[in-house]
């Protein structure tokens, strides 16, 4: 049995819910057309429209972000939390960095290490603020990305 997460987009655009899916036992490796239907169906019974409206949604497979789930609809790419994504996104910064600073030699690691930080604290300032940017509570988002990067 295979979990997968499927978003339920009505006709705006907007993610209505998003459904754990469980499928498979039946020996072939479901389809993501299966999960999409499935998510659609729950959608159906969960009364999330009008029936009147249920041929307008749309379902589409949930993008793994890693980690610990985070607000959907942040300004930054969806990909940015998953390690593979944090690891191209630094890259593509240091290099950058690396470029307007006259390409210097052998600072490689330097640069590496400025595009993480800069990449983790805009990160963790967005997700800090889509949570209402509550008090006292900064250093908490920047230490949940350090742990996450540090995995």
């Amino acid at each position: 049995m295979t979990e997968r997460l499927v978003d339920v987009i009505d006709r705006s655009g907007t993610v209505l819910h998003t459904y754990p899916i469980t499928l498979g036992g039946s020996g072939n490796a479901p389809d993501d057309s299966e999960y999409r239907a499935k998510a659609l169906e729950a959608a159906a019974h969960g009364r999330l429209v009008l029936d009147a409206e249920l041929g307008t949604l749309t379902a589409r497979m949930h993008t793994s972000r890693g980690g610990q789930m985070a607000p959907y609809g942040d300004d930054l790419e969806k990909n940015s939390e998953t390690k593979l994504g944090l690891d191209q996104a630094v890259r593509e910064r240091a290099y950058l960095l690396w470029e307007k600073d006259g390409r210097p030699d052998g600072r490689a690691e330097e640069y590496w290490h400025r595009a993480l930080d800069q990449h983790l604290r805009e990160r963790a300032y967005v997700l800090w603020q889509q949570e209402g940017s509550p008090e006292g509570r900064q250093d908490e988002y920047w230490r949940r990305l350090v742990d996450f990067q540090a995995q």
